[in-house]
């Protein structure tokens, strides 16, 4: 299964203000972090908040951060919201359709790959914070501090 571009920057997005040590996030700095256009972001970002993923803060010291705590954020949810899983292939027309049991192995498999991120939060995406926070340009590493993945 191959996921969207989409889902790609809404991870990094969630993942770049599940990190954050403090305050508000720019679209532009993560943007900029992630070489991502600043309007597909910015779509992203919409959508996410209007889906109560992301809180959007008005004006001039405005900016995004998470809705809710981390580790309240299951990714199986943020999946759902950010892929259409329903149909896998189109089967519509197709001669074999009546017979055929591929979609039905299609639905499960699916099932079975959202199950997979319905075990985690982005809790579980951000524990290594520090390093994190380093990779991201939150902050310096620290003298002898070990900032590899």
């Amino acid at each position: 299964m191959r996921l969207t571009k989409y889902t790609d920057y809404a991870m990094r997005l969630m993942i770049y203000l599940g990190s954050q040590p403090t305050g508000l996030s720019s679209i532009r700095e993560i943007s900029d972090t992630f070489s991502v256009s600043q309007n597909h972001m910015m779509k992203v970002v919409q959508d996410l908040a209007n889906a109560g993923f992301l809180e959007a803060v008005r004006g001039r010291n405005g900016g995004i951060r998470l809705a809710r705590a981390a580790n309240e954020i299951n990714l199986g949810a943020l999946l759902r919201h950010t892929e259409e899983l329903s149909d896998l292939i189109d089967c519509r027309g197709c001669r074999i359709a009546p017979a055929c049991s591929l979609p039905s192995v299609l639905s499960e498999a699916t099932v079975a790959f959202v199950a997979v991120f319905d075990k985690y939060t982005l809790a579980d995406l951000v524990e290594k914070r520090s390093t994190l926070g380093v990779l991201l340009g939150f902050r310096a590493a620290l003298p002898g501090e070990d900032c590899t993945l």
